[in-house]
């Protein structure tokens, strides 16, 4: 039998969450390699070495790596494919535990990219919605489609998350809408709403690489830069992007972690027309009540609420 060899980047204090959650799909003989192992080796083998390449010394610095064995067959694709989503959770959730970086051995590059893609399947949301991966060849079946490939950056509606901020942007979209997408990743929420009918979108994310993905994927659904901005930053503490924001947006959507969400509260409301919506999500069970609270606390009426898989959203006016 062949065999998938797989890390998960993490730091040290995500070892055991990282531990928990493959052990949720079934994967039970780990091989773990902490930074602090390593430094013990070296403090307690002082007698042997003199140097220690300053190389070797950065790539082990702060990182803590967990390696597992997946049979390369449809069943270790599936649930690689599973791992790779409940890894994009954790990140979100958990930021402290990033990179959360997922790499593989022994399988060629291309088929790294491709193979994953099997646990991707074309998702009707809502009442119009169609999300369908790049890849699948779908026939027209009267729904509003839209076409994406998440790269590295996650995001084809598949998280319960992302389904949530759909299904709402379904139904508010009608038309002639501004909408701002605060940690936008693939870019699907800006990407559906003006694919629903929304006349701007401006989406931003801490990662650059989501500047190229998001660009790309409004590319597949005849999207362009007339219609559609994206930005690289950090929108908490970067001034100069949210002067660039402007103003004046029905719609502001942040599907992003509980803590973030928090420090956005108090700030979009002056990047909202009167009576403008304030749609987020990202929000773990355990930390719905304190959300909830913090947005009522900034002067948030919360028109919605939904919930899917231990996840919550929040619509607000």
């Amino acid at each position: 039998m062949k065999w998938l060899e797989l890390s998960v980047d993490t730091t040290e204090t995500g070892i055991d969450p990282v531990i928990s959650l493959l052990g949720d799909y079934g994967v039970d003989s780990l091989i773990i390699d902490e930074e602090n192992d390593f430094k013990q080796f070296l403090e307690n083998n002082r007698q042997y070495w003199d140097y220690v390449d300053e190389q070797l010394l950065e790539e082990k610095r702060g990182k803590s790596r967990v390696t597992f064995y997946l049979p390369e067959d449809e069943d270790g694709w599936s649930r690689l494919g599973q791992i790779r989503i409940a890894l994009s959770a954790m990140k979100k959730q958990h930021p402290e535990y990033a990179p959360l970086l997922l790499s593989m051995k022994n399988v060629a590059d291309e088929d790294w990219e491709n193979n994953w893609k099997a646990f991707y399947k074309p998702m009707e949301i809502g009442e119009r919605l169609f999300v369908v991966p790049e890849w699948e060849q779908v026939p027209d079946n009267g729904r509003v489609k839209v076409i994406l490939n998440p790269g590295l950056t996650f995001g084809t509606g598949s998280h319960a998350t992302t389904r949530l901020c759909l299904t709402v942007l379904d139904r508010l979209i009608r038309g002639g809408e501004r909408v701002l997408d605060l940690g936008c990743g693939s870019g699907i929420l800006a990407i559906a709403a003006l694919r629903l009918g929304a006349e701007q979108a401006f989406a931003c994310d801490v990662d650059p690489t989501c500047v190229t993905v998001a660009s790309e994927n409004a590319a597949l659904n005849g999207i362009g830069a007339d219609r559609f901005t994206v930005r690289a930053g950090d929108v908490t503490q970067d001034r100069e992007l949210r002067r660039e924001f402007g103003g004046d947006y029905d719609v502001i959507t942040a599907n992003i972690v509980a803590d973030v969400i928090i420090a956005l509260a108090p700030r979009v409301r002056p990047l909202l027309k009167q009576g403008g919506a304030f749609l987020c999500s990202g929000v773990i069970d355990d930390r719905a009540a304190e959300v909830r609270a913090r947005l009522a606390e900034a002067g948030w009426r919360i028109e919605e609420e939904n919930s899917s898989e231990g996840w919550f959203s929040f619509l607000c006016r």
